[in-house]
């Protein structure tokens, strides 16, 4: 299953993108970064996608949580992919919200976009390490 994480702007930082692109890496190209100038123009004509945003007031997983729930999401059999957007400075609009699947919450902390991006496709990371009974996330 593809997996995509959607962020409104750009990763400008190269100390967020390097990071970033070393979580990728790492995960074999089966995540990528889509940088956007609207995500609500980029949802459009998106189908068979579960979405989660990223939001302030979200649900909150532990690691091992969140690792099954990805399962969960992958082994439902109606998606064929899993987008989590990210918005910009001003956060995601409410049209955008509202089509969420999981609202996500990684933290009782405000994250500037790029730091989400990067804790995003850590954690991403480590579920995946979790699911197949890999060393890492301890």
């Amino acid at each position: 299953m593809n997996i995509k994480i959607v962020l409104e702007g750009k990763l400008k930082e190269s100390f967020y993108r390097s990071g970033v692109n070393e979580y990728l890496k790492r995960l074999l190209n089966k995540v990528q970064v889509v940088e956007v100038d609207n995500i609500n123009n980029y949802l459009l004509n998106k189908k068979q996608v579960f979405i989660i945003t990223l939001e302030i007031n979200g649900r909150m997983f532990n690691s091992e949580e969140f690792a099954y729930k990805l399962r969960e999401i992958e082994q439902d059999g109606y998606y064929r992919e899993i987008l989590f957007l990210i918005g910009g400075a001003y956060g995601l609009d409410k049209s955008v919200c509202d089509k969420s699947n999981l609202k996500l919450s990684l933290s009782k902390l405000t994250f500037l976009h790029q730091e989400a991006v990067l804790i995003l496709a850590e954690q991403i990371y480590r579920a995946y390490k979790i699911l197949n009974n890999e060393p890492y996330h301890k």
